[in-house]
């Protein structure tokens, strides 16, 4: 019998936010071993171009459009520059987000706590938005919300954060029900701590204690999250929508 070697994203488009690293850039990567012609977007324009490279160079196509995703004219750029460049939009993760500001509710400032809001939560909405208004023109379509163990529980001096990513559970199940019998499919994934630049200068002794509160033993690798986005954005994952997939070592179980 003859091996199926169809890639399962052949002939679609897909949109990766802050794809320039981490959690992004193993998507967009997959995304394009995959079959799909990925659109990298970041504000970090060096390092989503080497992400564009590295597509390329693995035969695959590619383009990086520069966006700060606080900004819902920069997200629309970012749909339309897709479409010029690939004529549609089947698939979506919005994946950017920041840490933000640490510190106690009442000690945390007005602005920490408006920048973390804008780009983990305003951000997804604005996505959301757009990428929806394109994916009903072609049919249908699969968007992917990066939310966080941290959109379930809470996690002292990260209110901001935690209230953003609870926000995007939110956000996600409210799309899936309005759309999902339009043919757009939208769920959430939420990664325990990875490691990625986001935790990257946090020292040797924090990471140790972030290690020690997931039972397997270790924190979670970016391609672990990234496999888990790629079947939920899939046809393999036609009847899931509306849902939050924890990828968390049982961080949660606890």
């Amino acid at each position: 019998m003859k091996e199926n070697t169809a890639k399962q994203f052949a002939g679609r488009v897909a949109i990766v936010t802050g794809a320039s690293s981490g959690i992004g850039k193993a998507a967009a990567l997959q995304y394009a071993r995959e079959g799909a012609r990925v659109v990298v977007s970041d504000i970090a324009q060096d390092k989503g171009s080497q992400v564009v490279d590295e597509i390329k160079a693995g035969g695959g196509e590619a383009i990086f459009v520069k966006a700060d995703v606080s900004k819902p004219e920069e997200c629309e750029q970012v749909v339309k520059q897709a479409v010029a460049a690939f004529g549609r939009l089947d698939v979506a993760f919005n994946n950017a987000g920041i840490g933000g500001e640490t510190n106690p509710v009442g000690d945390m400032s007005i602005e920490g706590w408006d920048k973390v809001i804008a780009i983990n939560l305003n951000s997804v909405f604005y996505c959301m938005h757009y990428q929806i208004r394109q994916m009903l023109q072609n049919g249908g379509g699969a968007i992917v919300n990066n939310s966080s163990i941290l959109g379930q529980v809470g996690f002292a001096t990260s209110a901001g954060y935690v209230a953003a990513k609870h926000g995007v559970v939110g956000l996600t199940k409210s799309g899936a029900l309005e759309y999902s019998a339009r043919g757009i499919r939208v769920n959430a994934v939420g990664p325990a701590f990875i490691r990625t630049p986001l935790i990257a200068d946090m020292g040797e002794e924090t990471l140790q204690m972030l290690t020690q509160k997931h039972p397997i033993g270790r924190l979670g690798e970016a391609e672990e999250v990234a496999e888990l986005v790629i079947w939920l954005s899939s046809d393999k994952a036609s009847f899931v929508t509306g849902a939050y997939y924890a990828v968390d070592g049982a961080y949660l179980a606890q």
